[in-house]
């Protein structure tokens, strides 16, 4: 039997509306897994926010892993420990600050377990409702920072226009700095050049030493798209946005608070 992997992202994907995940899903990654096969949770999470749904699904077992902050860590969940790590330079950092700032946006970027941002606005408690993480306020964030930071996060709730016109006014400075795309509509990421989703893919493959032809990849959005058109299967759940499903070589029949997750192992893993 070939063993594949499979990356999938975390919300929309395999986490339903409510930030749960199914019991046919759940049966189903079980089972995958104990016929030899891999899982990766892909996120644009922080690795701590990822490894309480890794903890609560009980996805700490040999294969699994994940690639955590849109591509920039690689994280083995059953050995508990960080493969691969890339970051901003802190003075791209205090920059991306600098323009939000002026901009009148707000952001925020992490250390290894809390959101390090300026000032507490809604925008804030709406990110800390969906992602369970503590955090700390500083006027300085370096002040914060024990090392370089793996991601900094705009959001605007109501706006995405907003943030589309930061992003573009801003594209020229960001050249050969940061890579930047959206992971939702309210959602404006920076990672390190040359990092996303896909890249963590090709790290992995390397790492087990796995052919490409083993991968398949499902996520929703914006940021899950080069994973998709990496992946040898690349999927779009049912209530992925248009762009998405237009990368996908295959479409779910179910979304995500209907197993979609279940679908893709049932046709293309097992």
């Amino acid at each position: 039997m070939n063993n594949k992997i499979l990356f999938a992202d975390l919300d929309g994907t395999l986490l339903n509306d409510g930030k749960s995940v199914t019991e046919r899903n759940r049966a189903a990654i079980r089972k995958m897994l104990d016929r030899g096969h891999y899982l990766v949770l892909a996120t644009g999470r922080t690795v701590e926010s990822a490894r309480i749904v890794a903890r609560e699904l009980g996805l700490t077992l040999p294969g699994c892993y994940m690639i955590a902050f849109n591509g920039s860590v690689l994280y083995d969940c059953a050995a508990d420990r960080t493969l691969m790590k890339r970051s901003i330079p802190v003075e791209v950092v205090q920059e991306l600050f600098e323009r939000a700032e002026r901009a009148g946006i707000y952001i925020q970027t992490y250390n290894n377990t809390d959101i390090i941002t300026t000032k507490h606005t809604r925008e804030l408690d709406w990110y800390r409702d969906k992602n369970r993480l503590s955090y700390k306020l500083c006027d300085n964030v370096l002040d914060l920072l024990d090392e370089e930071p793996q991601k900094v996060l705009l959001i605007d709730l109501y706006k995405r226009e907003r943030l589309e016109t930061f992003q573009k006014r801003n594209a020229k400075w960001a050249e050969g700095k940061c890579s930047s795309f959206f992971s939702c509509k309210q959602y404006l990421e920076y990672c390190p050049v040359g990092t996303s989703k896909s890249s963590g893919i090709d790290q992995l493959r390397k790492i087990l030493n796995m052919p490409a032809d083993c991968t398949v990849a499902v996520g929703d959005e914006e940021n899950d798209i080069p994973m998709i058109r990496k992946a040898h299967v690349g999927i779009a759940v049912k209530n992925a946005i248009p762009q998405t499903k237009d990368a996908a070589k295959y479409i779910t029949e179910n979304d995500n608070n209907h197993d979609a997750i279940a679908e893709v192992i049932e046709k293309f893993i097992l």
